[in-house]
């Protein structure tokens, strides 16, 4: 099976507006046998209304709640018409909300059973002047974040803490089974003239989400988008964790993060070895 398991589409506000249809083909093109469509989910109003810093970050940051059924609708129209020439997964990549549980509960019950790939990730981090985004700019990260913390590897580890806490949190039946670029913290890193590595606390934190993992049979998105970054260069996570991941037997997926159909399967050749399917 070759499956890129991480990937977006038009109802993506800060994506692309190609047809989805353009990604498939791009996945048939390149002999993939699987492709999952996981669109960001919305978010509660009342957690974004609690957000600071780039506006646009906090506006684009998921699709639209009226845009949901259609968006159900089209994908699963699209997995029946490749499915002679492809096997198409349809979810969401949900956002883990701290102090909204119930509201993603709700969310995932209604809609989950439409679903059979889905994706938890941490997109925003408390910082100056309510929940910030993490990954819209290094100034934005740098000011609102790093700041806040004191530090990069302090934002890492108060990333990697709430990541944790995702991970262990109760969202009822429907809770995603794979977690999304559990490194995300580190994407503008080279832009930073001070340790970005992952301290002992740090460490201690990935050793103890991998173990979590791992007891709960969670899948690991191993995300190439860190590879097209410049301030990064990386997966999301990097390699040695990917190895760290692979000798507890935790299921490594692939994922492109695709948001425009030249990204779909990009950097595949460079992690294939990694891989669990």
């Amino acid at each position: 099976m070759k499956k890129d398991a991480h990937t977006h589409t038009h109802y993506c506000p800060h994506g692309s507006i190609e047809s989805v249809e353009e990604y498939i083909m791009q996945a048939i093109k390149q002999g993939f046998t699987d492709y999952s469509i996981t669109e960001h989910a919305p978010l509660p109003t009342a957690f974004l209304k609690s957000a600071a810093g780039e506006q646009y970050a906090i506006d684009t940051a998921g699709m639209r709640i009226e845009d949901v059924p259609t968006y159900l609708t089209e994908m699963h129209d699209l997995k029946k018409k490749y499915a002679s020439q492809i096997n198409i997964h349809v979810g969401f990549e949900i956002d883990y909300a701290p102090g909204f549980e119930d509201w993603t509960s709700a969310f995932l019950n209604e809609f989950g059973p439409q679903t059979d790939d889905n994706i938890l990730s941490l997109h925003f981090l408390q910082g100056h002047g309510g929940w910030r985004a993490i990954d819209y700019c290094p100034e934005d990260y740098k000011e609102g974040i790093v700041e806040y913390y004191g530090g990069f590897q302090e934002a890492q580890n108060a990333y990697l803490s709430l990541l944790l806490q995702s991970i262990k949190a109760d969202l009822g039946p429907f809770k995603p089974k794979r977690i999304g670029h559990i490194t995300l913290c580190n994407k503008f890193e080279r832009y930073f003239d001070e340790p970005t590595t992952f301290n002992g606390i740090g460490e201690s934190y990935i050793n103890e989400i991998l173990q979590e993992m791992q007891q709960r049979q969670l899948s690991l998105d191993l995300n190439v988008a860190g590879l097209a970054k410049p301030y990064c260069l990386q997966t999301y996570p990097p390699l040695p964790i990917v190895e760290q991941a692979k000798q507890l037997g935790i299921n490594i997926v692939f994922g492109s993060d695709a948001h425009k159909s030249y990204e779909v399967g990009r950097y595949y050749d460079m992690v294939a070895n990694y891989l669990s399917d």
